[in-house]
């Protein structure tokens, strides 16, 4: 039900950035990036698609506590229900939030929601896909007092698309609303790192759970809000935006000498390093005004990339809608591609001709698919038409992107 919603939702989530665009270049403050926005959003279809194996298992371990743990047998019919139970998920959404800012472990995963060094739209749907992993501990209360699941699954998609409209610019302070509601400026606080930001208003919905725990600190008149990580990722690589934090606790696990540290850096705030690890490097103070990610781009290789994103976003929206009815083989299969895809995305809007081989080699498998099985990932079947059309599409892809990106200088590392 939940990634059905979403579907359904998208067209009216694109709307409103369109509106917002709109609105932005009227008022002459450019909030929008293509690159930006396109990793925003392939970050959101990322989550969405890997998702779909996740909370599975979430919704599960959820079901089963309240089948043998729950303390009472709440009615779904119940308004009080539905009400108390949206509150305590937005309760209990905050201290996850809360703790997410607070270790390390956590971080990893919700550090990729914050990447972004613009604030609009598109990062409301910028989401991790490794949330899921650890998220579901902090709602088992709600299945030991016996709220049933699908009342749980119903407020929990509630708590996120309220949470969609409030990462904007364009909408100033709402008076009374911003001192009860987390509002856009509410949430630009929490989205901020300026010293007197950071770590601040964690709420969902509410900005009380704020106000009561001192967490919350109010969006100054005058102050520039600065966007982004203390650790900016400068990539557009979706998957290294999901295992970056991953990867660097991981380094200094693995390096320290103290088993205790190896186990307590996951569970420390982002940024704590072992003592051993911390006289072996020197910091690196943060500059608050730093230049903005932005590898340039030409015309040609931003039509290709934005048509090549559409043409992913349609086959992203289909697997949602049938994952449920497809062997796990075939899911799976449909998933790498889909990912390929976005990842390769990612290095071409770096510029990277690197990343040439595995988008020609994606857009191959997709013309040998259609030919030799007469499908699509053996879910839709192809007529002659059809085909056709997909030998065109693919061919048409290849021999533009060659000329584009080859030309391009490979730079960094591949897998970023």
């Amino acid at each position: 039900m939940h990634e059905k919603i979403i579907t359904f939702a998208s067209p009216i989530f694109f709307i409103l950035i369109a509106l917002e665009y709109i609105v932005a270049r009227r008022r002459q403050h450019h909030l929008y990036h293509l690159n930006d926005s396109l990793n925003s959003l392939s970050l959101g279809v990322m989550s969405q698609i890997i998702g779909a194996f996740s909370k599975l298992f979430s919704v599960g371990v959820y079901a089963w506590v309240l089948t043998h743990f729950s303390l009472f047998s709440l009615p779904a019919d119940s308004i009080l229900v539905w009400v108390i139970a949206l509150l305590m998920y937005d309760f209990l959404y905050y201290w996850l939030h809360r703790m997410g800012h607070r270790t390390n472990l956590l971080w990893a995963a919700h550090v990729v929601h914050h990447q972004s060094e613009q604030y609009n739209l598109t990062t409301a749907l910028r989401q991790t896909s490794t949330g899921p992993l650890f998220g579901w501990i902090f709602y088992l209360p709600m299945a030991i007092i016996g709220f049933p699941v699908q009342v749980f699954v119903a407020v929990a998609l509630i708590d996120l698309l309220y949470q969609f409209w409030v990462h904007t610019e364009q909408i100033g302070k709402l008076g009374w609303f911003d001192r009860v509601f987390v509002s856009p400026s509410n949430h630009r606080v929490h989205h901020a790192v300026n010293d007197q930001y950071l770590d601040k208003n964690f709420g969902g919905i509410l900005i009380i759970w704020d106000r009561l725990f001192g967490s919350f600190v109010e969006e100054q008149d005058g102050e520039t809000i600065v966007y982004g990580t203390r650790r900016p990722l400068r990539s557009w690589n979706p998957l290294w935006a999901n295992l970056e934090v991953y990867d660097s606790v991981w380094h200094d696990a693995w390096h320290t000498r103290r088993w205790y540290d190896k186990v307590q850096i996951w569970l420390r705030p982002p940024g704590w390093r072992p003592a051993d690890l911390r006289l072996e490097s020197e910091h690196q103070p943060f500059d608050l005004y730093r230049p903005l990610y932005d590898p340039p781009l030409s015309k040609a290789m931003t039509v290709y990339c934005l048509m090549q994103f559409v043409m992913i976003l349609q086959p992203a929206t289909h697997f949602l809608l049938v994952y449920k009815s497809i062997s796990a083989l075939n899911a799976t299969a449909y998933v790498s591609w889909l990912v390929t895809g976005l990842w390769c995305l990612g290095g071409l809007m770096q510029g990277r001709r690197i990343y040439l081989l595995p988008e020609s080699l994606r857009l191959l498998f997709v013309l040998f698919m259609g030919w030799f099985t007469n499908s699509w990932f053996y879910v839709y079947p192809l007529s002659v038409t059809e085909q056709a059309l997909l030998t065109v599409t693919c061919l048409v892809s290849l021999a533009v992107a060659w000329p584009i990106f080859s030309q391009q200088k490979t730079h960094g590392y591949f897998s970023h």
